[in-house]
């Protein structure tokens, strides 16, 4: 069965949105606890694309297949897991890479910060998926906290849009998602 991407982000109300996230059937890997630990021999570069043994992987719905297996633990590792295996992983950056970014309101109108990813996952940032901002104020680096400790960095156009949507609201660089709050400046 092919592979068939999410409409645009922008085309979609936060409504249809939801309903979007809903119908993605993600794999329980948090229930897993599989005794065969290995590596997967596979990496995933600063840049989101992904690699095994050397070579990339071009087809989008591999990645997409492989990306809802991740997990993070506490010390930062990734893996694959299945009911079987849990594969390490390297990460160079973050297992994922914000493409985009769309601000849509909820049933109250407060703004809801919408995201999607290079593997098609659409993320709301709210208090299950916050906002952290690391680097300096010369050089800021973003991050959208995913699923199961994984993050996705906001790509150079996606964080535009995310400066341009705070200093539209005449406020210091701090954005709200569905009540959250997020300064957009990192700590000194």
């Amino acid at each position: 069965m092919p592979y068939s991407p999410p409409p645009e982000l922008a085309s979609l109300s936060l409504a249809e949105l939801a309903e979007q996230v809903a119908a993605r059937k993600l794999p329980p890997v948090d229930q897993w606890s599989p005794q065969e630990i290995g590596d997967s021999e596979m990496r995933i570069a600063a840049d989101g694309r992904w690699f095994h043994q050397g070579g990339e992987i071009r087809r989008p719905a591999m990645v997409r297949a492989f990306s809802s297996l991740l997990t993070r633990d506490e010390q930062g590792q990734h893996w694959m897991v299945t009911p079987f295996q849990k594969l390490s992983i390297e990460v160079e950056d973050a297992a994922f890479i914000a493409t985009d970014m769309q601000v849509k309101l909820d049933a109250e109108g407060r703004a809801a910060l919408a995201f999607r990813l290079n593997s098609d996952d659409l993320v709301v940032c709210g208090h299950d998926h916050p906002l952290r901002v690391a680097g300096t104020a010369d050089v800021p680096a973003f991050y959208l906290a995913v699923r199961y400790g994984t993050e996705a960095r906001l790509n150079r156009s996606t964080y535009g849009q995310l400066i341009e949507h705070a200093l539209s609201l005449g406020e210091e660089l701090v954005v709200e998602s569905l009540g959250q709050r997020f300064a957009l400046v990192p700590d000194a």
